[in-house]
């Protein structure tokens, strides 16, 4: 399973563009995509597209809850990633992924990838 991050659901939605295709890949292939409750609420915000809500809910498992035990993780992941400004919704993306074992995918190649280093895996 692959869970999306906000920006790579926003990017999926776009015609022609590359987590587009990847997308499709990973569909055609029978792989499960998902997407954390935090992830969502960002995507949620908008703006959006009349649509967008409809088709990502089309191709997205339920997303997945943000527990006491995440919140827990994220704290441990903000403070040993340098406490970057702004980071704190990532770090909450990245506890959920880290909790139910799956990949990310995100096209904020700056922001995940401190978090590999703490057992997140990206595609």
């Amino acid at each position: 399973m692959v869970h999306l991050d906000t920006g790579f659901l926003i990017q999926a939605l776009v015609a022609g563009s590359g987590p587009e295709a990847k997308l499709v890949d990973w569909l055609t292939a029978g792989e499960r995509v998902g997407i954390s409750t935090i992830a969502w609420s960002e995507f949620l915000c908008g703006p959006l597209a009349s649509q967008d809500e409809a088709l990502a809910r089309s191709f997205l498992t339920a997303p997945e809850a943000f527990l006491d035990q995440d919140a827990i993780r994220a704290a441990d992941l903000f403070n040993l990633t340098g406490r970057r400004s702004r980071s704190l919704a990532d770090c909450q993306i990245a506890a959920v992924a880290l909790r139910v074992g799956v990949r990310v995918a995100t096209v904020n190649v700056a922001d995940f990838p401190p978090f590999q280093a703490h057992g997140l895996l990206l595609v």
